[in-house]
């Protein structure tokens, strides 16, 4: 199911809602569409509008503040856009760039994406340790940024410029 953008009224981003949720609120007149899909329709017997990308909620919620994006390892892996931090292949695995053994925790700077691999070859060692240096230093995203990406990659590429330009 493709997943559809909600923006506050401030236009900020909120959540991800399924394509069906976001059809219920924009004919239920709680959002407007921004963005929609150029090929997609969405058609009922009285009912004919585009599938929405993107939709803005009519009247702002208001949510408390979150510092950072919890962490998780789907979130290193969509983070890093599932690409080894090591060799560049497709990453299967997340890896601890301080291991575990040594102190290491499951943090935003501390974890990468990894092929399986490249993470069995590192093993129980730092990158330094190993002789392995990271194509890419981990940063942690904003809650903001940490959502967008999620949305994957073809659904990234096809938002517009003013809300993706510092998840990018």
């Amino acid at each position: 199911m493709r997943d559809t953008l909600v923006l506050n009224a401030s236009f900020e981003p909120l959540s991800t809602v399924t394509l069906n949720r976001a059809v219920v609120l924009v004919l239920q007149d709680k959002a407007v569409v921004e963005q929609a899909h150029p090929e997609l329709r969405m058609r009922g017997a009285e009912v004919d509008i585009p599938a929405p990308r993107v939709i803005r909620l009519c009247r702002y919620v208001r949510v408390p503040f979150r510092r950072q994006a919890p962490w998780s390892r789907r979130g290193v892996l969509v983070r890093d856009r599932h690409r080894c931090a090591y060799c560049g292949r497709r990453a299967t695995t997340v890896d601890h760039v301080v291991p575990r053994s040594q102190g290491g925790q499951d943090t935003w700077l501390n974890t990468v994406a990894s092929c399986a691999e490249d993470n069995h070859r590192k093993a129980n060692r730092t990158p330094e340790q190993a002789g392995m240096p990271l194509l890419r230093q981990p940063f942690e995203p904003t809650p903001a940024d940490a959502m967008l990406l999620a949305l994957g990659a073809e659904e990234f590429a096809a938002l517009p410029d003013w809300l993706v330009r510092e998840a990018a």
